[in-house]
């Protein structure tokens, strides 16, 4: 991937960075001269596969599952030990389980929601408390938060993911507001349909093209599409879009 070195020597921790948008997302900060901290949860195997494939050196790999709180302080500890300190974290990483009010046993619907919730707000949120503690003492830092466009238009068979994904935006706005005196900025981009393995089997014959065709373009977002916004989220540039919340679904969802 082609990219500027403005991030030279900048340390980054990238949440689900084993694939898909967190993946090409630590391929732009290492080739701009990043090091960065590759997370996973539970595919060991494809978060070696990103580590070597990044360029540069002093990147680290590191495993935790972020539906405990623990397990998220502990991460970002480790991160910011192993890098020397941390200036930029992407919360990327984020779990679509189906828990469809109408058809789901209910022991079954809350444990979906409560571990939904617990991974894509509550460790997210865990994650810049303890990244935003290592920013405030040297004065700077960059929070992107990965939402989504169902925070707005609502996700009818998965009403934890669009309650955590709005829950997020709006914390990315509060923690802006909290954190800009400190040299914090905090941006969010929401997504709509991405190419990634788990939003593959969504896009699937007739039901994918139809999904494509939310879009005047006719498509869906490439990782690369996204990471290349947080990219830009992340740079001296976009400092003054602090609490900002960036659509990139090709105007298949315009909110007002």
């Amino acid at each position: 991937m082609e990219s500027s070195n403005k991030f030279i020597n900048q340390r980054v921790l990238v949440t689900g960075s084993s694939r898909g948008i967190g993946r090409a997302t630590a391929q732009l900060f290492a080739a701009a001269g990043a090091k960065v901290a590759v997370h996973y949860h539970q595919n060991e195997q494809a978060a070696n596969t990103t580590l070597q494939e990044l360029s540069g050196e002093g990147h680290v790999i590191l495993q935790a599952d972020l539906a405990d709180a623990a397990q998220v302080r502990s991460l970002v500890q480790r991160a910011a030990g192993k890098l020397d300190g941390i200036d930029i974290l992407v919360n990327n990483a984020g779990i679509f389980l189906p828990h469809p009010f109408e058809s789901t046993p209910y022991e079954e619907w809350l444990a979906t929601w409560q571990r939904t919730i617990n991974t894509n707000l509550t460790g997210a949120a865990v994650a810049a408390y303890t990244a935003a503690e290592y920013m405030r003492q040297q004065g700077y830092g960059k929070i992107i938060n990965v939402g989504s466009r169902g925070a707005f238009r609502g996700e009818a068979g998965q009403p934890g993911y669009g309650a955590s994904k709005a829950g997020l935006h709006a914390m990315g706005q509060s923690l802006a507001q909290a954190f800009g005196g400190h040299g914090i900025t905090v941006h969010s981009v929401a997504p709509g349909f991405v190419e990634t393995a788990m939003a593959r089997p969504h896009l699937q014959g007739e039901a994918g093209a139809a999904v494509k065709r939310q879009s005047p373009l006719s498509r869906v977002a490439t990782v690369k599409d996204v990471a290349q916004a947080i990219f830009y989220l992340a740079s001296p540039e976009a400092e003054f879009t602090t609490g900002c919340i960036l659509d990139i679904n090709g105007a298949s969802y315009l909110r007002t």
